[in-house]
């Protein structure tokens, strides 16, 4: 494991690339800010209208589905995984395990900026847990806790 100086407080999208194997369309964070070795991380998504999922959901009225809401909370903090345990560049995927306690507060909507916070709730080993809420300025759109399983083999074995 690196030491806390080791670890970035920030992730560019490029670094956030390293870190988990997700790509256009199903990226769903921009940035990764404050992040605190096993801890806590900020993820940043800038919602715009050129999202494939506003083509269905609902045209006219275009809504962010809550569901990738929530997975990019999981993707901010399979970032912050990454980044704690050492595994930028190793193959390493971090997969759901399941998901509680969702609760969805706020429409989210082109133009808006989606603030992600994941606090670590267990962790360190395989298996780990989280809380996440996530706002646009300081309205609640999103809280959940959920699960997630490191897996270093990359799905390989």
């Amino acid at each position: 494991m690196t030491d806390m100086a080791d670890v970035p407080s920030t992730a560019d999208i490029q670094l956030i690339q390293e870190c988990i194997p997700h790509r256009y369309p199903f990226l769903l964070v921009d940035r990764v800010e404050d992040i605190r070795k096993g801890e806590f991380a900020r993820g940043i998504k800038m919602v715009t209208m050129n999202e494939p999922h506003f083509q269905g959901h609902f045209p006219g009225l275009p809504i962010m589905p809550g569901v990738t809401i929530i997975e990019a909370m999981a993707q901010t903090s399979a970032v912050m995984v990454s980044l704690s345990l050492d595994l930028v560049g190793s193959g390493a995927v971090v997969y759901f395990m399941g998901i509680d306690s969702a609760k969805f507060r706020r429409k989210v909507v082109p133009g808006d900026v989606l603030t992600l916070d994941v606090t670590t709730v267990r962790g360190g080993a395989k298996v780990w847990k989280f809380d996440g809420v996530a706002k646009v300025g300081d309205e609640v759109a999103c809280q959940a806790t959920f699960m997630a399983m490191i897996d270093v083999t990359g799905g390989k074995g």
